[in-house]
């Protein structure tokens, strides 16, 4: 009889005992397409480009990682024009610095 799993399980494969591939039963070529993307989007840029987006992200009251992550997810790089957006990042900035304990 199959067990039931916790309260607090993704319903996922088991991680340490799976012995099939990679993709699990789904298509390996969109498994391989998705990790090849995953890898090219995170790769580390260099050290001039890494500067540049420092400098643009302070000059627009950003931090690099939001900066940066604005590019990934939107594919476009903010200009001062951009107000609205940048706007709407700092808002998220101040709901995700919110302590539920105090």
């Amino acid at each position: 009889m199959a067990r039931r799993p916790k309260r607090s399980h993704n319903g996922g494969p088991p991680l340490d005992d799976y012995k099939g591939p990679p993709w699990g039963e789904g298509d390996a070529y969109v498994f391989l397409a998705w990790q090849a993307a995953h890898a090219k989007a995170w790769k580390a840029p260099s050290r001039d480009v890494m500067l540049m987006r420092m400098e643009k992200a302070e000059r627009l009251g950003l931090t690099y990682e939001e900066y940066t992550l604005e590019i990934l997810e939107r594919g476009r790089h903010l200009q001062e024009e951009d107000t609205e957006r940048i706007a709407e990042i700092r808002r998220a900035r101040k709901r995700r610095r919110v302590s539920h304990f105090d």
